[in-house]
């Protein structure tokens, strides 16, 4: 096996591969990744069996073959080497990378105890633009639960419907205390899923990563596998067969006190805030006012931090306790000036929303004071 390549085309390559294999493995092969060429290209594939990577890259064929390495030494060993074009070279199960007077040489493992891995090529595919699905992962993936006990929840829903002849893409995500729904129009017609599909908190961080710089994207479902599909790599996630909780129940039916806020002042207050927050303490109580906010935020081991800003109030003055951290996502995902905030009485959800469009809201629960 011997092959030549763009050593910054080669690193992107392996790079993508690195937060799909597996750290920690009974199976040492999965650390590894698939090199595997064919004719003026070389194959990249990486999986963990629950998530698969192929990309593929033009490269100069001078031998053909096959052969898995440690995707992280090859990351480090093409990151340091300097020069345009990597030569690389396979016998016997040894590689060996050269770039002007740099050689590396490692041992690899035989392809044939590699997972087999499957392109999908005859899958149907549905094209997107992929700002739209990075817009979408960015408005939600911060609510995902952490607890990889509770796997329905470690995840975002996907859900495709049609509502007034539009085609509709919506994301949802809550750990128990906050939830946050987005969606877009789209212009293609999916087919329609009645329960949606829950995407695991990997493979979600996985897409975010390959399109990131895509201008356009496919993605299908196949055997209980959601896949993205870019210009040169097709990824495969395996969904969680869990049902999802029934989300809509938590949207309060009825609005709060409705403040419009302006987002920056509003955010760089709480981030102020948190600089006294810890891990035992995070909250921060908003007191609102005739025409301003005060934000206190009291932490027995750190100390306090109090601030004041003018606003647009005309109501009864209000207290509510919130988790700063929470707030402060869910403002985050705002790409607009203004903040909707819709507080419930007592300890009921509050709402985050945009000033304008319903394309994203977050329900926050308050904290008691």
């Amino acid at each position: 096996m011997n092959f030549k390549i763009n050593r910054n085309t080669f690193l992107d390559g392996i790079q993508k591969t690195l937060g799909i294999v597996e750290k920690k493995t009974t199976l040492p092969i999965l650390n590894n990744v698939l090199l595997k060429t064919e004719q003026n290209k070389l194959k990249i594939i990486a999986t963990d069996r629950e998530i698969s990577l192929i990309s593929d890259y033009e490269a100069d064929i001078i031998e053909k073959g096959e052969i898995t390495i440690s995707a992280k030494k090859l990351s480090e060993m093409i990151r340091e080497i300097q020069g345009e074009v990597i030569d690389f070279t396979c016998a016997n199960n040894t590689v060996r990378v050269s770039c002007q007077r740099a050689v590396y040489k490692i041992p690899g493992l035989p392809s044939e105890d590699f997972p087999e891995v499957t392109d999908d090529r005859n899958v149907k595919l549905y094209d997107i633009q992929g700002v739209l699905i990075k817009d979408l992962i960015n408005k939600t993936s911060f609510a995902m639960a952490l607890d990889e006990m509770r796997r329905n929840l470690n995840g975002v829903l996907i859900e495709f419907f049609s509502d007034e002849s539009k085609n509709i893409l919506r994301m949802v995500a809550t750990d128990g205390h906050r939830l946050a729904v987005a969606k877009k129009e789209i212009l293609n017609s999916f087919v329609e899923i009645e329960k949606g599909i829950i995407v695991p908190r990997k493979g979600l961080m996985e897409i975010k990563k390959i399109i990131d710089e895509e201008e356009k994207v496919q993605i299908g479902l196949n055997n209980n596998m959601f896949i993205v599909k870019t210009q040169n790599t097709i990824l495969k996630v395996s969904l969680v067969d869990a049902d999802y909780p029934d989300y809509k129940r938590v949207i309060p039916a009825e609005k709060g006190v409705g403040i419009v806020l302006e987002r920056e002042p509003f955010m760089h207050a709480l981030r102020r805030m948190s600089v006294v927050s810890s891990e035992r303490y995070s909250g921060v109580i908003l007191s609102f006012a005739q025409g301003k906010l005060t934000l206190n935020s009291t932490n027995l081991d750190v100390g306090e931090a109090t601030e004041e800003i003018d606003i647009i109030y005309s109501g009864e003055e209000l207290d509510v306790g919130f988790n700063v951290n929470y707030l402060m996502d869910a403002i985050s995902a705002i790409d607009q000036d203004g903040v909707l905030l819709e507080l419930g009485s007592g300890i009921k959800p509050s709402v985050v929303r945009q000033t304008e469009g319903d394309d994203y809201i977050c329900i926050v629960m308050p904290l008691k004071i």
